[in-house]
């Protein structure tokens, strides 16, 4: 049920709960447009005032928009619209512009969405592409965050989920470890080699966790949570790594072993509020990364 307002909200005032509604933060949103933490809280305060009524609760490490909130940042979703349509290029294409937030697990912060971000900056210099490279599960408050590349089907709310590709973990080692020691034949043979692969106690990945169970009995050997320090320590011969298919076939020096036996597919799931993906420079940046994968989609699924 729509809320009437019982006052007419200032554009600006509009406009400043959008940036702290994408965001989460009124730090971020300080930064982005320009003002002190001080005039963003008060003119919070103010739009509130003017609504009758919250526009904002507090959550962990953040803010996120009350119901009334949300029907206050679709007005001005509506005027920062009317704002960019003035500006436009020489062909009277609407010039994007603006600063893209995502958290992406190492291998597809390096192989996706960094070639994906390129491509938008090439069309739209003007937008900036910040990449964190982490392994987590789904924020379920994604103050600071645009868009979250996981990996599983993650559990949220007032956000929504999309899958956006699948990948493969294969068995490798590296050609002088396995000169040095016979390939294992069989899964049980696996009980007998070191394994690379996350540092076990560490791993927030309920997928990634499971995936191990596919190469049983096998002791750790070097672990991290980072998969680049999972391909140089299984290249240097610290035993088999369980690793991407497409980051370990990108070196000739690691060969797979159990292809048939050790093939894990896994999920990447895009996460993001309704009204990020709403936002243009948002939107070409996940059509960048959706373009990237379609020509990626069998690199990741490994060679045959």
């Amino acid at each position: 049920m729509s809320t009437a307002f019982s006052g007419r909200p200032s554009a600006d005032d509009l406009l400043v709960l959008l940036a702290v509604g994408r965001s989460g933060r009124f730090v971020t949103a300080a930064e982005e447009l320009g003002l002190n933490h001080t005039t963003i809280s008060r003119r919070i305060a103010g739009l509130e005032q003017t609504l009758g009524g919250r526009v904002l609760t507090r959550v962990t490490g953040g803010w996120e928009l009350t119901d009334l909130g949300r029907e206050a940042l679709a007005a001005a979703e509506a005027v920062e619209s009317a704002v960019k349509s003035l500006a436009a290029d020489a062909d009277g294409n609407r010039l994007l512009e603006g600063v893209v937030r995502i958290s992406a697990t190492d291998g597809f912060s390096a192989y996706i969405a960094a070639p994906a971000a390129a491509r938008v900056r090439r069309d739209h210099p003007n937008v900036a592409v910040e990449i964190v490279a982490t392994t987590r599960r789904a924020s379920q408050h994604r103050s600071g965050l645009d868009l979250e590349i996981v990996v599983g089907e993650p559990q949220v709310r007032r956000a929504t989920a999309t899958q956006l590709a699948d990948y493969r973990l294969g068995l490798y080692g590296s050609s002088e470890y396995l000169r040095e020691h016979d390939a294992p034949a069989t899964v049980e043979d696996l009980a007998g080699y070191p394994l690379v692969y996350f540092i076990d106690s560490m791993l927030r990945v309920d997928d990634l966790d499971l995936a191990s169970g596919f190469v049983p009995g096998m002791r750790e050997s070097v672990t991290s949570t980072n998969v680049f320090v999972h391909v140089e320590a299984t290249r240097a011969s610290a035993g088999l790594g369980l690793l991407p298919c497409f980051m370990a076939d990108r070196h000739p020096d690691l060969v797979r072993v159990l292809a048939d036996s050790v093939a894990v597919t896994l999920g990447y799931w895009l996460v993001a509020r309704a009204e990020t993906l709403r936002r243009p420079e948002v939107a070409a940046v996940v059509a960048a990364i959706r373009s990237v994968l379609d020509e990626q989609r069998g690199t990741l699924l490994g060679r045959e």
